[in-house]
């Protein structure tokens, strides 16, 4: 069964954004690699929830993505395929993190699947 396991908050400006969900919420943010991407430290580990990313808009159209976590992602590109969605960002690696894609379901939601690398 797959769990939304992150949420990406695309910014235009994301120091702005980093800001602001810092003084309201009080969410921590480490930048990833080089990479215009921010992990979000949402709260307590042990508390509900899940933490996410700010990252650079790179489409003016480019929605909060929710990321669903997967054990095989080749297997969950073609559910998704054969259900009626369709894939909008081609699997793609993060070395030594694992491999992201985005696709659409039926409706048009845009959704993130995401396999880590099993160590």
């Amino acid at each position: 069964m797959g769990r939304i396991v992150h949420f990406e908050i695309p910014a235009t400006d994301p120091e702005k954004s980093m800001s602001f969900y810092t003084n309201v919420f009080g969410w921590e943010f480490k930048k990833f690699g080089n990479e215009q991407y921010w992990f979000a430290n949402t709260g307590d580990e042990k508390a509900p929830g899940i933490n996410g990313a700010i990252m650079k808009r790179k489409d003016p159209l480019q929605p909060v993505t929710n990321n669903i976590g997967v054990e095989n992602i080749d297997e969950a590109i073609k559910k998704v395929t054969t259900a009626g969605g369709k894939i909008v960002v081609p699997k793609t690696e993060i070395p030594g993190a694992g491999w992201f894609c985005y696709f659409t379901d039926p409706d048009n939601n845009i959704f993130g699947i995401w396999q880590p690398t099993k160590k």
